[in-house]
């Protein structure tokens, strides 16, 4: 397989691998949970959680719908999620995930899971980085119930 020697050098892992959590060694999941949310988002996203949770507190449980911060999906497969919130522990994102079945639900994702998955072809779980929100989460949500899938047009 030809491989330009600036990739070989951006995703070579351990042992050779062309991904570099192929091993899931602590040090191959850092890079890859890097790779997938920029600090900016993480922030946001953290930030996101903080509001939420005082609101719930105020609110008797309600939440405040959020436009989405990241779009991850799985470039070998139908896989997508549309992230609003990050957890303290940094690793505990909601969102809008769909698996491609068919089901798109709301609900929490281990960005170190997503992080952790080993694709073909030496790929992983990539960021959108041409996603900008122009709705909120649970828009995309209605839509996708209805569509059995995330649709971002």
């Amino acid at each position: 397989m030809w491989c330009p020697s600036y990739i070989w050098k951006t995703y070579a892992g351990p042992k050779g691998s062309l991904n570099p959590v192929a091993d899931a060694t602590p040090k191959g999941l850092q890079m890859a949970r890097q790779r997938m949310v920029l600090d900016s988002q993480r922030e946001l996203m953290q930030k996101n959680w903080q509001k939420n949770m005082k609101y719930r507190m105020e609110h008797e449980g309600d939440t405040i719908d959020l436009k989405p911060v990241l779009k991850l999906f799985n470039p070998c497969g139908a896989a997508t999620w549309l992230l609003t919130e990050l957890d303290e522990d940094g690793d505990t994102a909601f969102g809008l995930c769909d698996l491609g079945q068919q089901c798109p639900e709301l609900g929490y994702v281990s960005l170190e899971e997503l992080a952790s998955v080993t694709l073909p072809f030496g790929l992983y779980i990539e960021r959108d980085i041409h996603f900008r929100a122009h709705k909120t989460l649970s828009e995309y949500a209605a839509k996708a119930r209805e569509l059995g899938r995330i649709e971002i047009c």
